[in-house]
């Protein structure tokens, strides 16, 4: 196979890392790293030395550890083998993701399990290039952002559940006012992942979650619905009675009503305990017994 005279970065714009396809190298080839890259030379297994951007020709000044190798009469050139890899080093912001089922998380207030979907996005930047390459890459010609996704999907997945779920416990937020909180538990979640990244050589830069949605069937949410509803309508009928009518006994919600809206009756007065309208001319109150007020 010929000797390459010039190694360049070949890949697309979603590239994490690209390995360049040849291995057939001399110490006179050029190796040119653009910007926002870096360049590593693997020998045997073994990183010989990692290039910033900039054009390099791959002699022995640049690459001491080819000294040792045995020099043939190929015009001056010293042939040899090796692995090219780039790194993107650009921040990379756009990077979507979402939960494929639901994940199970109990509602601190109410004691109900409820599956929530969520997604959104978040960025990397790799700062360290050779435990990258060496821990996450392996021998994968390409690594892309979806295999990004892909490998730590497994990572995220498990912390959003543990951490939406002590999340709300230790604040003590309902689910159904969970939106309401995605800023701070989008910075809660990015402290608890951040270390999984950083294991291999990558950053964190941010990890935002967009929505956060409580699936509408759901008997549970349903039910739970369906009784704060109800206790709300409970709170609202307590704080406008009036009393109550003593002879259909049907609510009066008109503060200093004359006659039952339901059924004519005159309403005399209201008892000051219990509340409850009193018809006129009765000397104690029918519900509760106190002696009813000379008007």
């Amino acid at each position: 196979m010929a000797m390459i005279d010039v190694v360049k970065y070949n890949g697309g714009d979603r590239v994490c890392a690209w390995k360049f396809p040849n291995e057939s190298l001399s110490t006179r080839t050029q190796l040119i790293v653009n910007e926002s890259q870096e360049a590593v030379l693997f020998k045997d297994g073994i990183a010989l030395d990692i290039f910033p951007s900039g054009r390099y020709v791959l002699n022995t000044e640049n690459i001491p550890l080819l000294a040792g190798m045995s020099k043939l009469p190929f015009g001056g050139r010293s042939p040899f083998s090796a692995e090219v890899w780039f790194v993107n080093k650009a921040y990379l912001l756009d990077i979507k993701w979402g939960t494929a089922t639901p994940v199970q998380v109990q509602d601190p207030r109410y004691g109900i399990f409820v599956p929530l979907r969520s997604f959104g996005q978040f960025g990397i930047r790799i700062t360290d290039t050779k435990k990258f390459l060496v821990k996450l890459v392996g021998a994968m010609p390409v690594f892309d952002k979806d295999n990004l996704i892909q490998y730590f999907r497994g990572f995220y997945l498990t912390r959003i559940k543990d951490a939406l779920s002590s999340y709300l416990i230790h604040k003590k937020v309902s689910i159904l006012e969970i939106n309401a909180y995605l800023e701070e538990i989008s910075l809660y979640l990015q402290e608890r992942i951040k270390p999984d990244f950083d294991e291999y050589g990558i950053e964190l830069v941010h990890f935002f979650i967009n929505d956060i949605s409580v699936p509408e069937d759901d008997q549970a949410v349903r039910k739970l619905k369906n009784a704060l509803a109800k206790k709300a309508e409970m709170i609202i009928i307590s704080e406008e009675l009036a009393g109550y009518c003593p002879d259909c006994n049907k609510p009066v919600f008109i503060e200093g009503a004359k006659f039952c809206p339901e059924c004519g009756s005159r309403l005399g007065q209201i008892c000051p305990d219990c509340q409850k309208a009193i018809a006129a001319g009765s000397k104690f109150c029918p519900h509760c017994g106190r002696l009813a007020e000379e008007p």
